[in-house]
């Protein structure tokens, strides 16, 4: 089945308990955790904490996603504090194959998230390590954005690279109703969805809808 992964960054924080409530009645597995330190993108959302209080009530697979610099630093804080899944950035780190193997070092799995303009060549060495592989199809840091047409090509691309693995392969950013089954098209088999599904009045109907579409 295709992964429906909603990123709580567009989540009303003042009612988060009650929209993930929303998210378990739709039938979603995925939670996508945006973590964000103001110097690898140009905002700050939350830390180990949020996520830690979140995985004492939720049985979600918490796929977080560390847009950080130096993520070595915080990567087991974010492994003890409940995460599945951490996927880090080519251009936050010297040595991202260690970072790698630190990720699994803590039994979790590894993801590497590719920024618009970052070259699948980065991949060349460490594919056969990981288990997610994140398009950004937006410039990371901001939700609410539109999705960059260019980046069909680039989910192809990476799914040909694929081949066999068995890894995940996600996109990120300006993913709605009307260009969903485009992205699964192109090769994706998981997506994240903010706005499209926080930003409406009915979140447990706009999760149902997603997940309808991604698996019909």
């Amino acid at each position: 089945m295709n992964i429906l992964s909603p990123s709580i960054l567009t989540a009303d924080f003042t009612n988060l308990s009650k929209d993930l409530d929303k998210l378990e009645r739709a039938g979603v597995n995925f939670l996508h955790l945006d973590v964000m330190d103001g110097s690898y993108v140009p905002n700050i959302s939350f830390g180990p904490k949020i996520i830690s209080d979140l995985r004492k009530k939720y049985d979600f697979t918490f796929d977080t996603h560390l847009m950080i610099n130096s993520p070595e630093k915080m990567i087991e804080e974010f492994a003890k504090a409940g995460s599945d899944y951490i996927t880090i950035h080519p251009e936050s780190t010297i040595h991202l194959h260690r970072q790698i193997q630190l990720i699994k070092s803590f039994g979790k799995k590894a993801g590497v998230s590719l920024n618009p303009s970052t070259p699948l060549s980065v991949l060349d060495y460490i594919i056969d390590d990981l288990d997610l592989i994140l398009i950004m199809s937006v410039n990371p840091g901001f939700g609410g954005q539109s999705f960059i047409p260019a980046i069909y090509k680039k989910i192809q691309e990476t799914r040909k690279l694929i081949g066999s693995r068995d890894i995940i392969l996600e996109v990120d950013g300006g993913v709605k109703i009307d260009n969903v089954k485009d992205v699964l098209a192109a090769g994706a088999n998981a997506v994240v969805v903010g706005s499209g599904i926080f930003n409406g009045k009915d979140i447990e109907a706009n999760a149902k809808t997603f997940l309808e579409l991604l698996n019909d």
